[in-house]
């Protein structure tokens, strides 16, 4: 299997929803991300980067209520769309907040942050 692009793993993050492939980019480059770049799914911050711009869109579709008729499935109603985007908004924010920093991860796993600074 050929490696994944950025784009491409973006749109694995997001599968059912369309978008034009310049908004798709715009997305991604909010997010310091290049569409062509090959995806590092060992770089956590490439992983961070991709749920951040993933989040990007969600929020989108959540702040424009008329998009939902479009993305929402035939058995399910407004409601219960908005309801399951806002869980995985929830669930996105979460996850990006737990990915560690690449460049504060040691060899044994531990991560450090800065409590004080002068």
């Amino acid at each position: 299997m050929s490696p994944l692009t950025n784009l491409e793993r973006l749109q694995l993050e997001t599968k059912g929803i369309t978008l034009t492939p310049n908004e798709l980019e715009i997305y991604l480059q909010e997010n310091d991300l290049d569409s062509i770049t090959v995806y590092n799914p060992a770089s956590n911050t490439n992983k961070r980067n991709i749920l951040k711009t993933a989040l990007s869109i969600l929020e989108s579709i959540a702040n424009q209520p008329q998009l939902m008729k479009s993305y929402k499935q035939d058995d399910i109603t407004v409601s219960q769309f908005h309801e399951n985007l806002m869980a995985r908004i929830d669930q996105l924010e979460r996850k990006i907040r737990e990915i560690p920093n690449d460049e504060k991860i040691y060899e044994d796993g531990a991560s450090f942050f800065y409590m004080f600074s002068s």
